[in-house]
């Protein structure tokens, strides 16, 4: 007969989980110290420790007062190249780009990366600790409402200027790969630039307006300056559309009057309650004519684009005055004001009544930036958390020797990727219609792409943020490490340039607008790819889930039901999701199907569908868009509160509610399988690309 043995909750002795990969009794007396002597490194093999770690036992040994002091032992991550460690970047661009283009980016983003390292990290901390400062009088009382930024941020514009962080989309030395390129070395800046990447994205979006109005003479000198290799005719601009109702609807929200002066220009009156970039040189913002009699047009065609400059060539604002910097959670580096106009002089440039039709390709590219700013944030958080795991010694090993933290990032890094290849087909979109190579199809899917990618990539960075700070253990929480400010950073990009309801609205607009042609189009072209890829074996099950979600989608395009309008604004945050998630995945699977491609390739484009592709269709099926449905979302938030609605206004009450572990982490040949390839690339231990002709060591 065998010994019958309890399971390890009913153990008599009491258990300590993850000491040295077994389970051990726990000492009687707590205040004995363990031996704690040959930490195990692998499980079942007894490995060398490094000499921070004998130190750290020693001194767990002595007497407390015996030890010498009191400080962390822990080591600090450190990571490389982020363009050289970014296997899947460095990928994508040698299965996209012409050879000789590859061959000059490849060149100037390993120069960029290690100016990254050595140059410019250490500027972006400077500007975290010394945020902007208003003075608003000197020191005899007289107004000057100054604002005063640190040399690293005055450092961090010169740069953007001499990396050609803007002029190399405009320029188009690379033809319609330009924008793409423009999109890598912003993604590589990100979270190295100390918020700086924030007035980037409207500074683009800026020179893009002027250059979709044909670039008239009035405005050739500004779109000069802003697309600028020069650092000191190299020009930033602002983006003034929130005001004192705040939010994004505009058309109702926008109290700014413009006055018409006799020599053609305007004055322009109002209160600016959000302006970020504040600093910046120039400005676009939205206003309302008035006529003869002092009266406005209201709504949006009432609204008029209008370009200033900030200061004058003294340096003086231009009947400007600032009311406060704003107290912000996160890009505190970044000066964010309150501005009273009074009488600033500006030049009209759109059509009269036609200012929200103009703004939108600033609108597009300031998206686009959010994305980049999403996706890189997810690749620092989760580069710093898996170089953490490799030095990282807790209960007895070291966090990458321990499966479910291994799990942990593994899921991160199916994230990050598919955003990544998200991201990319966005900027490939853009490049083709900047340079009139995109078809039709090319542009309707782009319009429909441009929310799409910023609302879910803007919720996948958050998620992955908090996720990453967790993975750091306290340490994660502190602020001198760094990792809150990422952290704070990323929590604005699912709010800034559109929420994600509001963005959501935004996508069936473009359904209806198009009269339905975008959906026929997207939906063509997942099939396309699915094509492509169906002759690979391995990827068969994604393939098949893809194809399944696919058609759940189209079916409930079908069945929307007999209020499709109020159905659709129900769906339209999981239609979005569904969309995002289904495409990412053919994205995913298409890189995974390229010659050449790793197992990591595929395991990432497997586990990607592995989730809910089509959660529009699980929640149609549930009934959260049925009629009623709305009623009772209010029961669910208000209840019984007739404060609020009145039981006999929402007429439910309570009533209502009636009704393969180790391979995706540290690369192919690292550890051989499971999670730790996911995390660590198919360059683990930092053999980099040799088709990219580096080989040897990156880490």
């Amino acid at each position: 007969m065998f010994a019958r043995r309890l399971p390890w909750w009913r153990s008599s002795a009491t258990i300590q989980p993850w000491q040295s990969g077994h389970l051990l009794p726990r000492t009687r007396d707590r205040c004995q110290t363990p031996n704690v002597k040959g930490i195990s490194t692998t499980v079942g093999q007894e490995q060398p420790v490094s000499a921070q770690q004998k130190q750290v036992l020693e001194d767990l040994e002595m007497p407390l007062v015996r030890r010498s002091t009191e400080t962390l032992f822990q080591e600090q991550p450190k990571t490389g190249n982020p363009y050289l460690e970014d296997t899947l970047l460095r990928s994508y661009l040698k299965t996209h780009l012409p050879p000789k283009v590859l061959e000059k980016v490849h060149q100037d983003l390993e120069r960029f990366g290690n100016r990254l390292l050595t140059k410019i990290q250490p500027l972006g901390w400077e500007c975290e600790l010394n945020p902007p400062v208003f003075r608003q009088f000197d020191a005899w009382g007289q107004r000057v409402d100054r604002i005063d930024t640190c040399s690293a941020w005055r450092r961090m514009k010169e740069i953007s200027a001499e990396e050609g962080l803007i002029a190399e989309a405009y320029e188009r030395k690379y033809s319609n790969w330009s924008r793409l390129y423009q999109a890598v070395k912003l993604y590589l800046f990100s979270t190295s630039s100390g918020g700086f990447s924030c007035p980037l994205a409207m500074t683009d979006g800026a020179a893009k307006v002027i250059e979709s109005l044909g670039t008239p003479r009035s405005l050739k000198s500004a779109f000069d300056c802003l697309t600028s290799r020069d650092p000191k005719k190299f020009w930033t601009s602002g983006q003034w559309m929130t005001e004192r109702r705040g939010g994004s609807d505009v058309a109702n929200g926008t109290e700014t009057v413009a006055r018409r002066q006799p020599d053609g220009s305007f004055c322009l009156y109002g209160f600016k309650w959000f302006t970020s970039a504040a600093d910046s040189d120039m400005a676009l913002t939205l206003a309302r004519i008035a006529d003869a009699e002092g009266q406005c047009p209201q709504g949006s065609r009432g609204l008029s684009l209008f370009f200033l400059r900030v200061r004058d060539e003294e340096g003086k604002l231009n009947n400007i005055q600032v009311q406060r910097l704003k107290d912000k959670l996160g890009t505190r580096q970044m000066a964010t004001a309150e501005l009273w106009l009074q009488g600033a002089r500006a030049e009209l440039i759109s059509a009269e009544g036609r200012g929200v039709a103009s703004i939108s390709n600033m609108l597009n590219i300031t998206r686009i930036h959010n994305v980049i700013g999403a996706v890189a944030s997810m690749r620092r958080m989760i580069s710093l958390s898996r170089e953490y795991a490799r030095r990282r010694v807790a209960f007895g090993k070291l966090l990458k020797d321990h499966p479910l933290h291994m799990q942990t990032i593994a899921r991160m890094e199916v994230q990050a990727r598919g955003a990544f290849l998200l991201l990319m087909e966005v900027a490939r979109l853009l490049g083709l219609a900047e340079t009139n190579l995109a078809s039709e199809q090319d542009q309707l899917l782009l319009r429909l792409l441009v929310p799409v990618a910023k609302l879910y990539t803007g919720k996948q960075a958050t998620a992955v943020a908090v996720e990453a700070m967790e993975s750091f253990g306290g340490q994660g929480y502190m602020e001198d490490t760094g990792v809150p400010v990422i952290l704070r950073d990323t929590l604005v990009l699912s709010i800034w340039e559109g929420t994600t309801n509001i963005l959501s609205l935004d996508v069936l607009r473009s359904l209806a607008k198009s009269q339905g042609r975008v959906m026929a189009v997207f939906l063509s072209t997942v099939q396309e790819k699915l094509e492509l890829v169906s002759g690979t074996a391995e990827l068969a099950p994604a393939g098949q889930r893809l194809r399944g979600a696919l058609g759940s989608l189209a079916q409930f395009l079908e069945n929307a039901g007999p209020e499709p309008a109020l159905t659709m604004e129900l769906a339209a945050r999981d239609f979005s999701y569904s969309l995002a998630r289904i495409y990412t995945g053919a994205l995913l699977m298409e890189h995974a199907a390229r010659p050449g491609a790793s197992s990591t390739d595929t395991c990432a484009a497997l586990r990607w569908c592995n989730q809910d592709l089509c959660p529009v269709a699980a929640e149609s099926g549930s009934g959260s868009y049925r009629a009623g449905a709305a009623l009772q979302d209010s029961a669910l938030v208000y209840g019984d509160s007739a404060l609020v609605y009145g039981d006999s206004a929402l007429g439910h009450g309570d009533s209502a509610l009636g009704h393969g572990d180790s391979a995706l982490v540290y690369g192919d040949s690292a550890l051989g399988h499971g999670d730790s390839a996911l995390v660590y690339g198919d360059s683990a231990l930092g053999h980099g690309d040799s088709a990219l002709g580096h080989g040897g060591s990156r880490l």
